[in-house]
């Protein structure tokens, strides 16, 4: 079993949101986790969109990224550019990714719940194609 970390910088939206998309379309070919380098617990809108589309992170905690550097990992992914800059290097030799979402509920002219749907599907679709092209179902 493959283990993914996403990161991000407060683990309380982007990184929550890909740990339950990635850990859904992975099913038991990985064991996903999400961390932050300042971690703010779970927003609620996160849990909220979510369930819209029949997920349930609700479980999910906020974590710092130190409670993780004893797990050996295969992938980080870096979810916000300041997670990428401030990330740890992981002794795993742990294969690197970053895509930068915008983090929801920040947006000019759009109001929070349309920011997190929004940023949502964004990450539901990267979580896919990473699954896909890197966890294959045999």
């Amino acid at each position: 079993m493959k283990r993914i970390l996403v990161l991000c910088t407060g683990n309380s939206a982007r990184s929550q949101l890909a740990q339950g998309y990635l850990q859904q379309f992975a099913g038991n070919r990985a064991q996903v986790y999400s961390a932050g380098v300042d971690p703010k617990g779970v927003n609620p809108l996160a849990v909220q969109v979510m369930a819209e589309d029949g997920i349930d992170i609700s479980h999910q905690t906020s974590n710092h990224v130190d409670e993780y550097t004893g797990i050996s990992f295969e992938y980080v992914i870096t979810v916000c550019d300041n997670a990428r800059e401030q990330c740890p290097v992981f002794p795993s030799g742990a294969r690197r990714f970053h895509q930068s979402f915008t983090d929801p509920g920040h947006e000019p002219g759009m109001d929070a719940l349309t920011s997190f749907r929004q940023v949502r599907d964004q990450i539901k679709t990267f979580s896919r194609q990473f699954i896909d092209l890197h966890l294959p179902a045999s």
